[in-house]
């Protein structure tokens, strides 16, 4: 089942790239008594979302922020290597948590994973985002088609907007 509004975010461990190298932090740690914008993503380094969505992100970060977000992560059933390589390639180190679900264990666990091994790239997480507030979910744009639209930027400020302060 495919997580709704007013869930909590399942637990599970992610990876993270720290200055010390590879390391795991769960969604407890991610989430608890924070506001979180997270998205994600079918692939690092693939076409729409190095191109569309990530820099929809990265451009719109100040704004996210200001509208009381603790938190920006970027999500992908990649490795925390290529995770860590596509935040440097794309400049979004230090601006965006860079989150490796490398086995699709979080998007198995939020109805989220979808099935691209017609593309050779195996079960991946579906093109999404999210608003969570103390690791539950306030607002998902999930896509239902090829683009970026329900889980673009814009969409994440417009439901920030429509929510309004935490609390």
């Amino acid at each position: 089942m495919t997580v709704q509004i007013g869930d909590s975010i399942p637990s599970a461990s992610l990876g993270v790239m720290t200055p010390d190298g590879p390391s795991t932090l769960t969604t407890d740690e991610i989430f608890a008594g924070k506001r979180v914008v997270l998205f994600a993503v079918p692939g690092a380094f693939t076409p729409t979302c190095s191109d569309r969505h990530l820099p929809g992100f990265l451009e719109n970060a100040a704004a996210i922020r200001r509208r009381g977000v603790d938190t920006l992560a970027c999500l992908a059933v990649n490795d925390v290597f290529v995770m860590s390589a596509w935040g440097e390639a794309t400049g979004a180190a230090g601006t965006l948590q860079m989150l490796a679900d490398g086995n699709g264990d979080l998007a198995r666990a939020l109805g989220l994973e979808a099935d691209f091994t017609q593309f050779g790239m195996g079960h991946r997480s579906r093109r999404y985002a999210a608003i969570v507030d103390d690791g539950v979910v306030r607002w998902l744009g999930v896509e239902t088609a090829p683009g970026v639209r329900e889980s673009s930027a814009d969409a994440a400020l417009a439901a920030l907007d429509a929510l309004g302060p935490r609390g």
